[in-house]
């Protein structure tokens, strides 16, 4: 009896506002590699994608008020899920664009512990190559996302060169095997409480924190409590 086959969900960030966008074709063609390499180890990857252009007017809505969108609802709702993340930006004067950036900070912190993540970038010229590890690494190291080793840059000349195929290979294989490893839900497992979270994180379910010390106290309206004279 043939041991039942292992499907793992990816998540597609794309933040190209183009139709067709390279940023999104980027992002499936890393997405579609590592599907592949799935399929010839007997093993699936589903692959459910967010468009942020779709989701801008939310995402604006969220950096000023905090209150999601049914669309922002569902793309957390596909993060949270993962087993992986392939998130493909745009640049524009040499940072990605606010659009992607902006949906990353109206996160919660704790959503995208551990799970690993291929970093991808498009652009009009190679000048701009060295965005993605100079800028999103750190926005997904404080994420606390586990970024595979390669990340995937192209400009527009690179799209019909080999060595853009080895990339996206080399970055596929890196997140299958981190996918495959189960490292995300075993930090979960084993080590989320030695994390520093916010009140109400985790999808509003973190709660451990001490809600009796003066600050917290004064915080919710209360007076601090008043110390033991001493005669």
């Amino acid at each position: 009896m043939s041991e039942p086959k292992r499907e793992f969900r990816l998540a597609v960030v794309s933040g190209g506002t183009s139709d067709p966008s390279s940023t999104r074709l980027l992002a499936d063609r890393v997405a579609g590699r590592a599907a592949a390499l799935a399929s010839d180890r007997g093993e699936s990857v589903a692959v459910d994608v967010v468009d942020l252009r779709g989701l801008s007017g939310e995402i604006a809505t969220a950096l000023t008020s905090q209150l999601m969108g049914p669309g922002m609802e569902r793309a957390i709702e596909v993060l949270g899920r993962a087993d992986g993340i392939v998130a493909s930006a745009p640049v524009y004067k040499a940072a990605p664009s606010g659009l992607f950036s902006s949906f990353f900070h109206v996160l919660d912190n704790d959503l995208l512990i551990a799970k690993p993540v291929v970093l991808a970038a498009t652009a009009g010229t190679a000048r701009h190559a060295l965005v993605v590890d100079d800028q999103m690494r750190p926005l997904f190291a404080y994420l606390r996302t586990m970024t595979v080793p390669t990340s995937v840059f192209a400009a527009s000349e690179d799209w019909n060169d080999a060595e853009l195929g080895k990339r996206v290979d080399r970055a596929a294989i890196e997140l299958l095997l981190l996918m495959e490893s189960g490292f995300a839900d075993r930090v979960r497992d084993e080590s989320w409480k030695s994390y520093q979270h916010s009140y109400g994180s985790a999808g509003g379910t973190e709660v451990e924190i001490d809600l009796d010390t003066d600050l917290m106290r004064l915080a919710t309206g209360g007076a601090p409590r008043q110390k033991p004279r001493s005669d």
